[in-house]
This record gives C-alpha cells, sequence and structure tokens, in this order.
C-alpha cells in the first residue's frame, strides 16, 4: 500500500497543506499518524482527487461528503445514483448561471455600443482638449526634465 506524505499531496494537486488540513477537519479525509505526521493513504489520495473534481464543478462540501460517505454505508451503487442525480442538478444550474451572464453580457454590450454612439454624436469635448493640454503640459515638463511643472 502506498502512502503519502501533506507535502506530496498538496504539491501533486496544487493544495496548501493547509486545505488538507481543512478538508481533514471537515471529515472528508482520515489520514492515519505517524507521531506528529500525517499520513494519507491511497483512499485518501483517491478522495482528495474526487473533492477537488467535485469543488471545480461546483459542488458544496457537503454535497461531496454526502457522495463519498455513501461508498462506505451503501456500496458503489448508491454513491453512482446519487452522483448521477446531483451531476445533473448542478448542470442545469451551471447552464441556468451560463444563460444568465450570457443575458448581463448582451446588456452590456448593446449600453456599451449606446455610449460609444451617443459620444461619437457629440464629437469631440472639453475631457478631450483638457486631456490633450494635460499631456501637451506632461511633455513638456519630461523633456524639460522636471516632470513637477506638469501640475501647473
Amino acid at each position: 500500500m502506498t502512502n503519502y506524505t501533506i507535502s506530496e499531496l498538496a504539491r501533486e494537486f496544487s493544495v496548501t497543506p493547509r486545505a488538507l488540513r481543512f478538508y481533514e477537519d471537515k471529515g472528508l479525509l482520515s489520514p492515519t499518524r505517524d507521531g506528529l505526521n500525517r499520513v494519507y493513504s491511497s483512499s485518501d489520495r483517491a478522495r482528495l482527487r474526487l473533492i477537488l473534481q467535485g469543488k471545480s464543478v461546483g459542488f458544496s462540501l457537503s454535497d461531496i461528503r454526502e457522495m463519498l460517505d455513501l461508498y462506505k454505508l451503501d456500496g458503489h451503487r448508491a454513491q453512482l445514483k446519487l452522483a448521477l442525480k446531483k451531476s445533473r442538478d448542478q448542470v442545469r444550474l451551471l447552464n441556468k448561471q451560463k444563460a444568465d451572464i450570457e443575458g448581463s453580457l448582451t446588456t452590456l454590450n448593446d449600453g456599451i455600443k449606446w455610449l460609444e454612439s451617443k459620444l461619437a454624436e457629440l464629437g469631440p469635448g472639453e475631457e478631450v482638449e483638457q486631456s490633450a493640454r494635460a499631456y501637451e503640459r506632461v511633455a513638456r515638463a519630461g523633456l524639460e526634465g522636471d516632470v513637477a511643472s506638469a501640475d501647473t
């Protein structure tokens, strides 16, 4: 049986040792102890992979725990059925969020086009002329070696 240290798993999965201790505190991982050192088994490694995959698609830690714990209690079939149901629910949620985001982007892009057209209708404004004068002052000051005089 292969064992892993906290550093090895943290490095392999690009997480911090603190994250592994957090998952242990939440009851998602159960390393054994060798003195003060945590020793992770192949099972802990597989659970960590599932935890991180679940997090990456938006499952809560309680959902992840529920799916992982079913394997111990009822066997593989119950775990697979629950994971399937939760995965389908998550796909529905993410598709709704995607549609909401696409709607927001459409609204923002339409607003940007409207604002750009209004600014174009107004032509160059006073702020453009002020910016050009300020740029010229900064450029002159830079050539003269005195940036502070650009504020005048």
